[in-house]
């Protein structure tokens, strides 16, 4: 048996979250979080970044319930590289609960693909964010793209506000939904109104394929917790300028985290404050979600 040694450092996620005081709306999706290992089930890739700790399908399931979602969308962590076994699991086990967003490499092949698929992944993630992963070039990605096309599967890219410019070319030529993770993890110690944000913005203006996910306040946030002051004036922004085209997900168990750890449920609770009415709710949990991984039931 492999065993694994957490890092001294890493903080672990809260057993015990609040129940949130915001009641979902049925059929409400947890459209990012993640699943790792257990480790001596499904181990850790040997060029991970970090190790965690163990954070299974059964407490992925287990936190669904007390908050009160339908259904999880569950993104292959850094931790297990393209090893997928431990995301796929959590599918198998979901009675269509759960869909997936894996990660590949170039040499995937379509049987792998293709049983993937049936399984229930519908994307593939980039990862840009250099202390987590060592991205690739363009072209490696390109060869993905083209491979995923017959699924019509999309494309969740990782970066942080500062490499948008330098990808910004490949981002736009991809012939598929495009989804950003986190906003792109802006810098909210500037304006909303400024010009780093309003690139972002461009983005999604000029290119109707290109989704956001509103998510991780805990990752951006300056003024910090409970309040998050300084995330809602941006996730407002993109929520109601791109209804049709948000999601929101709970980023459990919260890898890489520094400092604190978020409550769960008080996560939950976060949402009535960026999106502030039962029409953009849920669009943002259950129709955008739903029509993105689950299209063929809608």
């Amino acid at each position: 048996m492999t065993t694994f040694t957490v890092d001294a450092d890493w903080l672990a996620f809260d057993p015990h979250p609040s129940r949130p005081t915001f009641t979902l709306p049925a059929g409400a999706v947890d459209a990012h979080c993640h699943v790792f290992g257990p480790g001596d089930e499904f181990p850790y890739a040997p060029e991970r970044k970090y190790t965690p700790c163990d954070a299974g399908k059964d407490q992925l399931f287990a936190l669904r319930d007390h908050l009160g979602f339908d259904r999880n969308v569950v993104v292959q962590a850094t931790c297990h590289g393209a090893d997928n076994r431990a995301m796929l699991d959590v599918l198998t086990s979901s009675k269509d609960r759960a869909r997936g967003v894996a990660t590949v490499t170039n040499d995937v092949s379509y049987e792998e693909l293709a049983t993937m698929h049936e399984l229930g992944v519908r994307g593939v993630r980039f990862n840009y964010v250099r202390r987590l992963v060592d991205p690739e070039p363009d072209a490696y990605y390109r060869e993905i793209v083209n491979k995923i096309a017959p699924f019509d599967w999309h494309v969740v890219i990782y970066f942080e506000a500062a490499d948008l410019a330098e990808r910004w070319n490949f981002f736009t030529s991809l012939d598929a939904v495009v989804v950003v993770d986190h906003m792109g993890r802006p810098d909210v110690t500037k304006s909303v109104d400024g010009p780093e944000f309003e690139q972002f913005l461009r983005l999604m203006d000029e290119h109707e394929n290109i989704w956001c996910k509103v998510t991780c306040p805990e990752r951006i946030s300056v003024t910090g917790p409970p309040a998050f002051n300084d995330v809602v004036p941006f996730a407002q922004r993109v929520i109601t300028r791109f209804p049709d085209r948000v999601l929101w997900g709970t980023d459990w168990p919260h890898p890489n985290l520094r400092g604190f750890m978020p409550d769960d449920g008080k996560s939950v609770d976060f949402i009535v404050r960026i999106a502030e009415n039962e029409e953009l709710q849920r669009k943002l949990l259950v129709d955008n979600p739903m029509r993105l991984y689950w299209g063929d039931e809608t």
